[in-house]
């Protein structure tokens, strides 16, 4: 993935060009923060919320023939949650009071959008965790790889075929 610093650097920038922006998230499409600035709001629930809709939106738009997903805009009482494409893994989702010119924060957010996704497309895909078979059970390998960074457990779903049998009752 980009380096946590530059599209922490973007979104920064961004809402210094529009100070009506409250709060500003970069995630992955999967829902996972890659970087954010929103005092006040916890990240986490907002990048699976962002994930959620972005399933939807999706959907909208494939069942409507309109095309690939660009953006999403939520208004409420109180302000705009306003969601754009970030290269093809992530998303921008960016806060921002009742009183923005929305017009400007399309303009900004899809411009902070573009540069997002050139970083974050632009980085080097991470490497697959090795697995370990035992006893027929796929686990993470539980040595630490060199650069020092825990192993992780890989789903079953992503794991390859096997020629495995199931066991039979003896």
């Amino acid at each position: 993935m980009a380096d946590e610093a530059e599209v922490l650097g973007e979104l920064q920038r961004l809402r210094v060009r529009v100070p009506q922006v409250t709060g500003a998230l970069a995630a992955s499409v999967d829902g996972l923060v890659l970087a954010q600035d929103t005092p006040g709001v916890e990240p986490e629930g907002v990048a699976a919320l962002t994930a959620a809709a972005l399933g939807v939106a999706q959907r909208l738009a494939d069942a409507t023939a309109q095309g690939a997903f660009r953006e999403l805009l939520v208004r409420g009482t109180d302000g705009y949650v306003a969601t754009y494409a970030a290269g093809d893994t992530a998303v921008l989702t960016l806060l921002a009071e009742d009183r923005v010119n929305v017009g400007r924060l399309h303009l900004e957010g899809r411009r902070a959008g573009t540069r997002i996704g050139e970083l974050v497309d632009a980085a080097p895909p991470e490497p697959p965790e090795p697995v370990v078979r035992t006893r027929g059970r796929a686990r993470a390998r539980t040595t630490p790889n060199p650069e020092g960074e825990l192993p992780v457990r890989t789903p079953r779903s992503k794991l390859p075929e096997t020629n495995l049998q199931p066991r039979t009752a003896r």
